[in-house]
């Protein structure tokens, strides 16, 4: 798909290199770079419940009142008519098997979401089974996350996490793009490979209608301040693409997906043209 970007957004490669090293040290701070220091078994020394037990930094994972995911129901949401600003454009891209999950991370600058006028570059995207969020108490088959991270000191939260849920059905054609990438390292709980350029805009929302609220990261230290954004319309993957995403990572583990959280009463807002419940 053909992306129009104006002028206004074009950066001389020099500052895209800047953005790009600054983002993911200010990202690895935020995040656990070592995924085997933590697990989801329910029963496990280092699951999900442990966590906020397990170093200092990750308290938030027990104590924290705006923890993610959480349930999409419509009946506490507010609706507001207002289209997402989303700019995404090809980029070379690489994919990682983390551990825990596989992960996708874009190169030089893969476009941007927009949030209240501020910038938030893309930088990766991984995958959970089964999702993490639902919607109206009903969990699906695979969760997609698009990490963005807004370097700008001047902005409170950094982070903006756009989710996008799946069914079994039909398989999902940008998936179906990654298969022989993905299998190459599938033995290798460290291992690459080299993707090209890939554009996000491949992933295809399908809906200009979404969920936004206020959370955190989904894995240790759960930082808190996270804008979600999780798309309205649910998506099609097959049994044997979310099978692999998961024996890939050679974790042992069924499901890689957090219980869900509190809510305690936070905002939950529904965007888009004409939306409704």
């Amino acid at each position: 798909m053909e992306i129009r970007i104006k002028s206004l957004y074009i950066l001389a490669p020099l500052v895209i290199s800047c953005i790009v090293l600054f983002g993911a040290k200010s990202l690895n701070a935020q995040e656990v770079e070592n995924e085997r220091e933590f697990d989801y078994g329910a029963k496990s020394e280092k699951g999900p419940r442990k966590w906020g037990k397990m170093k200092k930094e990750w308290a938030a994972c027990n104590n924290g009142t705006l923890q993610s995911p959480i349930d999409m129901s419509n009946e506490r949401v507010k609706i507001i008519s207002k289209p997402e600003n989303r700019i995404y454009k090809f980029a070379n891209a690489t994919v990682k098997n983390r551990g825990h999950d596989i992960q996708i991370e874009w190169i030089g600058g893969a476009g941007s979401l927009f949030i209240n006028g501020a910038e938030y570059p893309l930088r990766y995207a991984h995958w959970h089974s089964p999702s993490e969020h639902t919607i109206n108490g009903r969990r699906y088959d695979m969760e997609l996350h698009l990490v963005h991270l807004n370097t700008d000191p001047n902005v409170k939260n950094k982070i903006a996490v756009v989710g996008i849920l799946y069914k079994i059905g039909t398989p999902d054609q940008f998936l179906s793009k990654l298969m022989a990438n993905i299998s190459s390292i599938s033995d290798n709980k460290d291992g690459q490979s080299a993707l090209g350029m890939v554009d996000p805009n491949d992933i295809e929302f399908g809906s200009k209608r979404f969920y936004r609220y206020l959370g955190s990261l989904t894995v240790p230290p759960c930082t808190e301040g996270v804008i979600w954004t999780l798309n309205k319309k649910v998506k099609t993957v097959s049994r044997d693409q979310v099978r692999l995403m998961r024996e890939a990572v050679h974790d042992y583990a069924e499901e890689n997906a957090r219980p869900l959280q509190a809510h305690n009463n936070r905002d939950l807002y529904l965007y888009g043209p004409g939306a409704t419940n």
